[in-house]
């Protein structure tokens, strides 16, 4: 509690508190606009955090986090188009019950709840990471080897319906990062003898090229540009637009769908976006009255709202005791950490106790002012939804150009986002997941160090990575996984010849 006293007080400090109030409404904004996500939030504004200290640098980031994963419920419910991946779900009963002109308690209730999932993620980060990162000081790099090769295989069988597709994004992602000095030797690889690639792709470029200049260049080929002729009016808010009865009927779809959020966003590459449909229809099947699931009640909106910001606690937690991004933003977050000089990882909690309760303190405080800004701004960021997206959108890829050149004022930084803006585009166009991709670049070499170490360790024995009981259970799962996925997708296969007889 004295430490987390400490990261309030750090937090607000007049300086911090004002970048974080902007910060979260600017999250709201890029979450209520089609088109516009919470990872391209934050890699947007990745850069403009390379001055401050890291403290104040990581709540902003946070605080963009939080504002655009709620935000998206803004569009979901008055528009129908859900504003990010995490808001899906929102949509199948928020806009049935605008139209029935109940959109001021949808909203209500998606804010409410919204909050409340990220403080019940907030609480299990508090007391699952520090302990967790206790036990990984005894991790040595077999350990860490073992565990890098689970996250990637996770990720390749659960964020896409193909395997191969997965296993290709990775592996894409993973010979990108071995542009450079290798590890352990200091080679030089894949360099053409060009001095820039010396020191490999900067994590942050491509960071905003695969996941912002690829949105605005898929964004820009389709109808979107026209924007929204229609906007949709919302009633004023009384109190928080439903009673205390509505919401004490709600606690336990609150409790299942909270646990589902925080534990999804604990899995490496998957996020909001996939548990916000997994606890609605967890939710749904439990119901004793499914057959309403989708005509426009509370209960959908609950479940998903309340899932996809307790991914946000939940995904911190790998990050910050293991160093492995729990998805794309924890991602962008671990380039926050890096360009402050600070590994992620169960030395954090040892060398910057501080900043620790620090970034507990922004999640804490950013949640409050999410929670404030909603509900006071409503109208405004309703309005902004008619601002059509030939006009927003260059002004998105100028401040990546800016950004990109701001990192180390080369141009070749805006050449590399260029460059993963078109790999992006075209995983969209192929439909080949992006998650696999940068996973495999920020894990690639995490593993190929701990690998060549755990060589020197055993003699050049890959028998004695068994040896370990914690790398021999990771080890063991990464296999249970792939043998289970290569049979899912032949039985899929199976399936599709048989319905084409």
């Amino acid at each position: 509690m004295e430490l987390f006293a400490q990261g309030l007080v750090a937090i607000m400090q007049p300086g911090t508190l004002i970048l974080m109030i902007a910060g979260t409404a600017i999250g709201i904004l890029f979450g209520a606009l089609p088109g516009l996500t919470a990872t391209m939030a934050v890699a947007l504004f990745l850069p403009v955090t390379y001055g401050m200290k890291p403290a104040m640098g990581l709540a902003v980031l946070i605080a963009l986090w939080i504002g655009a994963t709620s935000g998206g419920l803004i569009a979901a419910i008055l528009l129908k188009i859900p504003g990010t991946p995490s808001s899906v779900a929102t949509c199948f009963d928020g806009h049935p019950m605008q139209e029935k002109g109940e959109g001021a308690k949808a909203l209500g209730v998606g804010i409410v709840f919204s909050f409340l999932g990220t403080m019940f993620s907030l609480i299990a980060l508090v007391f699952i990471a520090p302990p967790l990162a206790k036990v990984a000081l005894s991790f040595g790099p077999v350990e860490y080897f073992a565990i890098a090769i689970f996250s990637l295989m996770l990720i390749v069988s659960l964020s896409t319906d193909s395997m191969l597709k997965g296993i290709f994004s990775g592996l894409v992602g993973f010979v990108f990062a071995t542009v450079g000095i290798a590890p352990v030797d200091a080679v030089l690889r894949y360099t053409f003898g060009t001095v820039e690639l010396t020191s490999g792709f900067n994590t942050l470029c491509v960071l905003i090229g695969l996941f912002a200049i690829s949105e605005v260049i898929k964004t820009a080929e389709s109808s979107k540009l026209e924007g929204k002729a229609e906007i949709a009016q919302v009633t004023r808010i009384k109190g928080f637009g439903f009673t205390m009865k509505e919401f004490m009927s709600q606690k336990w779809n609150f409790l299942i769908s909270a646990l589902i959020g925080t534990g999804i966003g604990i899995l490496p590459g998957i996020g909001g976006g996939t548990s916000n449909l997994v606890a609605y229809m967890v939710v749904k099947k439990s119901s004793k009255y499914p057959e309403k699931f989708g005509t426009g009640i509370i209960d959908g909106i609950v479940a998903s709202e309340v899932s996809n910001n307790a991914s946000i606690g939940g995904a911190l937690i790998p990050l910050m005791t293991l160093g492995i991004p729990g998805d794309a933003v924890t991602a962008l977050l671990l380039g926050g950490f890096m360009i402050h000089g600070i590994a992620p990882g169960p030395m954090l909690f040892v060398n910057y106790g501080p900043l620790v309760y620090t970034v507990f303190a922004a999640v804490f405080v950013s949640t409050l002012l999410m929670l404030v800004l909603e509900f006071a701004g409503i109208r405004i960021f309703v309005k902004l939804l008619s601002i059509p997206n030939y006009i927003l959108l260059p002004i998105v890829f100028v401040l990546c150009v800016v950004g990109a050149f701001g990192l180390s004022s080369r141009i070749f930084d805006v050449w590399s986002i260029l460059l993963f803006g078109a790999v992006g585009y075209y995983f969209v166009k192929f439909k080949i997941p992006q998650a696999p991709f940068i996973i495999g670049f920020v894990l690639g070499p995490m593993a190929e160090t701990n690998f060549r170490r755990g060589l020197m360790m055993t003699d050049d024995s890959f028998l004695g990575f068994f040896e370990s009981p914690i790398a021999a259970v990771f080890m063991g799962l990464t296999l249970v996984i792939m043998l289970w996925t290569i049979y899912g997708e032949v039985r899929k296969k199976q399936s599709i010849l048989r319905s084409g007889d």
